[in-house]
């Protein structure tokens, strides 16, 4: 294993995207401690190396004691709630964790000296955009409270970069998907609302159809289109965006995609293509507040740090998911 001295505080570590840059980091020789109250997360999903402290990322005299007796060189911000349906019946609920929570905890990392992040935005602050790929200077339209929450919160970080002399990373994912291929950690979710997953619980038989939302979108076949990007692809970007802040760079936003997109149509006919019982789909209604079509602009990033990707294959993505789904039906948990 390799080492080094720098030290990284995670929050929302015990989750997908954050278990995935949790294990690289460790591979990589980084010290992490990880809040998360495990909600949502599973702490059997993070490397025995990090350090867990079980608790909200709100409760500021616990977090303030433990940036107090540890020297961080940064946070990565992943906790929050991340999904859209339900945000659109429960906005209170998404302003509460993904923004007022957050900046609660942000403030207290900020007073106490930690002042150099990384935070998971999202792709869906873009809304429906007017153009086929978006670029990071694009206007913000969020359609439903969960990107609404996660603008708010980009907005506090980039204005308190002033207030605070801080430095910050701001991540828009596009639609992130796969799972580690050593398999150590996945997606667990009970209540997924992700085509790769819900396509993945049907293949291993947990669901016996996948519901595809609307077929009457201005799209090549009227289902909507999203850019996917492999979970281990942008676990590296939050590792070359790390660096970059330790090494004193400055703050910026980036769009993380590959800048190619795949209706869900496109997805189940590939996901059919390597599997030898095939998905059943059938047409349902659109779902509120998704919108038609998202595909990153992914340019800036991979010019910024001469950054090449490494699983960019729809069928790579699609059989990591798969068997990550085979592994969670037999002997996970």
């Amino acid at each position: 294993m390799k080492s080094n001295n720098n030290n990284i505080l995670i929050t929302g570590g015990a989750g997908y995207i954050g278990s995935h840059v949790c294990h690289l980091l460790i591979d990589q020789g980084y010290k992490v401690t990880c809040i998360d109250n495990l909600i949502t997360g599973n702490k059997e999903l993070l490397p025995k190396e990090v350090i867990l402290k079980e608790f909200d990322i709100a409760e500021e005299e616990k977090v303030s004691n433990l940036i107090k007796s540890n020297n961080f060189d940064l946070v990565m911000h992943f906790a929050g709630l991340i999904r859209v349906d339900e945000s659109v019946k429960e906005p209170e609920k998404y302003r509460e964790y993904n923004y007022t929570k957050a900046k609660t905890f942000l403030k207290t990392c900020f007073e106490n000296n930690l002042k150099k992040i990384i935070f998971s935005s999202t792709a869906a602050i873009y809304g429906n955009p007017t153009k086929e790929i978006v670029s990071e200077e694009d206007p913000l339209e969020p359609l439903n409270p969960y990107a609404s929450s996660k603008l708010e919160l980009e907005n506090f970080i980039k204005f308190s970069s002033k207030e605070f002399n801080s430095k910050y990373i701001i991540l828009r994912y596009f639609n992130v998907a796969g799972a580690d291929s050593k398999m150590r950690t996945g997606l667990i979710s009970k209540f997924s609302s992700h085509l790769i997953k819900v396509a993945s619980e049907a293949a291993v038989g947990k669901r016996d159809k996948v519901i595809i939302n609307g077929d009457d979108y201005d799209t090549k076949d009227g289902t909507a289109v999203r850019d996917y990007i492999h979970v281990s692809d942008l676990a590296n970007i939050h590792l070359i965006s790390a660096r970059h802040l330790i090494d004193n760079g400055q703050s910026d936003i980036f769009n993380c995609g590959y800048g190619k997109g795949f209706s869900v149509k496109e997805v189940l006919n590939n996901f059919n293509e390597i599997l030898d019982n095939k998905i059943n789909y059938e047409l349902g209604p659109r779902r509120p507040g998704d919108s038609k079509l998202v595909v990153a602009n992914a340019d800036k990033f991979k010019k910024t740090f001469s950054w090449i990707p490494k699983h960019n294959d729809l069928k790579l993505i699609l059989k990591s998911a798969y068997e990550w789904e085979k592994k969670l039906k037999n002997n996970f948990h």
